[in-house]
């Protein structure tokens, strides 16, 4: 076909039309000058709630957090926020946003790799900073992530990212910080008088996994010991397990299979051990505190596990675990539309027996302190960096979160995405008037 200016023309009028939506919004320039925020109500994220507050940042670190009283104006942009509300920076542990874009396109889904023993895989490489998901996230708070392989029983190693960026070196706050491991379902007898024949083909493939399970630990530690000839970079991804330099996440709900994943790991040395999912924590909770584990629980907005239990137990397991002394974050599991919803869930766990401000924390400082990022993020405090929100109304509870702006390491971010403006798109066609007739 002969291409004539009238299809150059036409073709250039399409591309035109395209709304400016269909972009993800470019990363926030560096900050160039110091920023106060003054007169809103400050959630510190450790407990503390100042009212009438100051919060002032240069560099990207935050370098006064208190009441409005003591703050130091000189040199300060002052920005009056009076009648809001200032909060850390969310962060949604166990995620695979970036990782995974169109469900029927094999080659947009990179956050699992073939093979069942995969501890060299590092997720971030894969991480798409220009997902059209993340702005939707940074509008309800969330503004840092765990970026979470999964598939197989040792999926790799996950990083967190902040999420503004051009690309994933520049996303890094902490790189390979831990190591995934989905524990192999446990086989339940159901009783039947006629055993199933399939079951011991079950049982059988279970045990080989074990085994190759406990060789490739086993290995990992003589490899970490330095008693090799050759580089074997599985067995190097592992090395952090075992002198406490990287977390082992192991992904587990039913709480037998818990504590029979903490009693197999724990004879190879390694020192730092999450449970991730823990539908049944308050079942094995005096374990989990012999034990000094961390927990990162994924089932608040679902139904109960068992039939016994209470409808309301996923709601106020946060609560119970709080109050049995358990450190824990809270994660939407692994919906990534769904993690624009983290805030709510720490505000169902604040209706269901948390303190507001405990809440908060289960999907700040605690998730900080869970991935070993504590010290420069989770909570607005001087000295760590310049990550945080401020909403019209409170973050956690769904009608009145109003995300009015938000900053990265002291960067304004763009907070418009595609459901911004298609609610505008569709509110000004079916706008109501004053007579309640539709425009």
């Amino acid at each position: 076909m002969k291409i004539t200016k009238r299809y150059i023309a036409a073709f250039a009028a399409l591309l035109l039309s395209v709304p400016a939506w269909a972009q993800v919004p470019a990363p926030a320039a560096k900050q160039s000058k110091p920023v106060l925020l003054k007169g809103a109500t400050l959630h510190v994220g450790n407990g503390t709630v100042v009212e009438n507050a100051a919060v002032g940042f240069d560099n990207g670190k935050i370098t006064y957090a208190g009441p409005q009283s003591g703050a130091n104006l000189n040199g300060y942009e002052v920005v009056d926020v009076t009648g809001q509300h200032i909060y850390p920076g969310l962060i949604h542990t166990n995620s695979s946003l970036g990782l995974n874009e169109i469900e029927s396109v094999r080659a947009t889904i990179d956050w699992r790799e073939v093979g069942d023993f995969n501890p060299n895989v590092r997720s971030v490489v894969a991480y798409n900073t220009d997902s059209d998901i993340i702005p939707t996230i940074r509008a309800n708070g969330v503004l840092m992530t765990q970026l979470t392989p999964i598939g197989g029983t040792v999926s790799g190693s996950s990083s967190i990212v902040q999420l503004d960026a051009w690309n994933w070196e520049d996303a890094i706050v902490k790189a390979d910080e831990g190591l995934h491991l989905n524990w192999p379902a446990m086989l339940i007898e159901t009783g039947n008088a006629t055993p199933d024949p399939r079951l011991r083909g079950r049982a059988e493939a279970r045990e080989e996994t074990l085994n190759q399970l406990a060789k490739l630990l086993r290995d990992g530690a003589v490899y970490k010991s330095g008693k090799h000839d050759s580089e074997n970079l599985k067995l190097a991804a592992m090395a952090g397990l075992f002198d406490g330099t990287k977390k082992l996440y192991i992904h587990a709900n039913y709480g037998k299979e818990i504590i029979e994943a903490v009693n197999f790991v724990k004879p190879y040395g390694i020192k730092d051990i999450v449970i991730v999912g823990a539908r049944d924590a308050m079942a094995v909770v005096d374990f989990l505190k012999a034990n000094n584990l961390s927990v990162i629980y994924s089932g608040v907005h679902a139904l109960p596990g068992r039939s016994e239990d209470d409808v309301d137990m996923p709601y106020k397991t946060p609560y119970l675990l709080h109050k049995a002394g358990v450190p824990f974050a809270l994660d939407y599991d692994l919906s990534i539309h769904g993690i624009r919803n983290l805030p709510f869930i720490a505000g169902t766990a604040a209706a269901y027996g948390l303190d507001k401000e405990q809440a908060l924390a289960s999907v700040s400082l605690n998730a900080a302190k869970i991935l070993g990022i504590e010290k420069q993020a989770g909570s607005v405090e001087v000295g760590k960096d310049a990550t945080l929100v401020v909403s019209a109304g409170d973050l956690l509870d769904m009608r009145t979160n109003n995300v009015t702006s938000a900053f990265i390491q002291g960067r304004k971010i763009d907070l418009n995405n595609k459901q911004k403006f298609l609610y505008d798109k569709f509110d000004n066609k079916y706008k109501i008037d004053t007579k309640g007739v539709v425009n």
